[in-house]
């Protein structure tokens, strides 16, 4: 079989896998209620894990800050600036690293509606990720809205490809099936998070109605396809354990335009709030309290998902007290 026809075939696969789960949620939800309970006990609960994900953490010199935060009107040159001054890409990037970057590429919106990683962001992180000459740098997320749609309104799919980036739709991908946690059971992952050697997570900071704000640990909910409403239940606890799962080498929090309310989707252009500034570190957890604090939200104030991940021993949310460095970049 040469290359195409395995292409062809992949994806064969995967519509008709899509084909098949959007079946059976008709004939689960045609049953009500109890009939989709069933339907997702069962394939969360009645198969067996394929594989599990790895731990994507780097030991960094004492040196180096946990966390900087950067500040300008442009959000490359933020990214660029930060990123250096925590060593460089080529501190937490080989040559023989496969590179996964997760923006937030979530809804059909255009980067002025701040609902997703600003493009410009992301290409920064890709481009400096290739910077360190890795076997390949690809970039993937689940949206929940049309996916194509998606990855082209919110520029992300051009801005990728044109820094030589690879970008992976969902439905361009295989799935691995992944135990999340014993609470939440096994769900298909997409492929590029499954053979990750390095995670960079590319969050955009914003509101959100159900958490109040999203940024990092949140936004692992998009390494799945878009039957994800069970990560609803105890939304907090879901937080936690996906942030158990996905640790990533790298946190980069775009808060270059802050969607300040009508989050996660947003719309109106007056809702969003130009900040400037994208903060990057090693501790994912400070970096979502940072992303809270530009919503006026105190470490006493913070939801329960910071006090679950701290206990894990994911990182802590007094961001402060690491000792952030902050720049300005002009």
């Amino acid at each position: 079989m040469n290359q195409d026809q395995k292409k062809q075939k992949h994806r064969l696969f995967t519509r008709r896998r899509m084909l098949m789960g959007g079946g059976l949620v008709v004939g689960a939800a045609a049953l009500g209620a109890g009939g989709f309970l069933v339907y997702d006990n069962r394939l969360r609960f009645g198969r067996t894990a394929e594989t599990s994900i790895s731990d994507h953490r780097i030991a960094v010199p004492s040196t180096t800050p946990r966390m900087v935060i950067a500040q300008g009107a442009d959000p490359a040159l933020n990214v660029r600036a930060a990123i250096d001054r925590m060593g460089g890409m080529g501190r937490f990037i080989e040559r023989n690293d496969v590179v996964v970057v997760k923006p937030n590429i979530g809804w059909d919106r255009i980067p002025a509606q701040a609902a997703n990683t600003h493009p410009d962001v992301v290409a920064e992180v890709a481009r400096l990720a290739l910077e360190a000459k890795p076997k390949q740098v690809i970039v993937c997320d689940c949206p929940v809205s049309e996916s194509r749609r998606a990855f082209e309104r919110s520029g992300i799919l051009q801005a990728a490809r044109e820094v030589g980036a690879t970008v992976v739709l969902p439905e361009e991908s295989r799935y691995h099936a992944v135990q999340i946690s014993p609470r939440l059971g096994t769900w298909d992952v997409l492929e590029p998070f499954v053979q990750a050697t390095k995670l960079i997570n590319v969050p955009v900071a914003k509101h959100h109605s159900l958490t109040g704000v999203t940024a990092g640990m949140k936004n692992w909910i998009g390494i799945t396809g878009k039957l994800r409403l069970t990560f609803h239940r105890d939304i907090q606890r879901s937080i936690a354990e996906l942030a158990a799962l996905m640790r990533p080498t790298l946190t980069v929090v775009d808060a270059s335009r802050v969607l300040m309310e009508a989050g996660p989707q947003g719309g109106d252009i007056n809702s969003v709030k130009q900040v400037g500034a994208v903060a990057v570190g090693v501790d994912p957890v400070a970096l979502d309290a940072w992303a809270f604090s530009l919503f006026d939200v105190g470490l006493d104030a913070l939801p329960d998902h910071f006090r679950l991940t701290q206990e894990m021993g994911l990182g802590q949310a007094d961001f402060k007290s690491l000792g952030p460095v902050e720049l300005i970049t002009g």
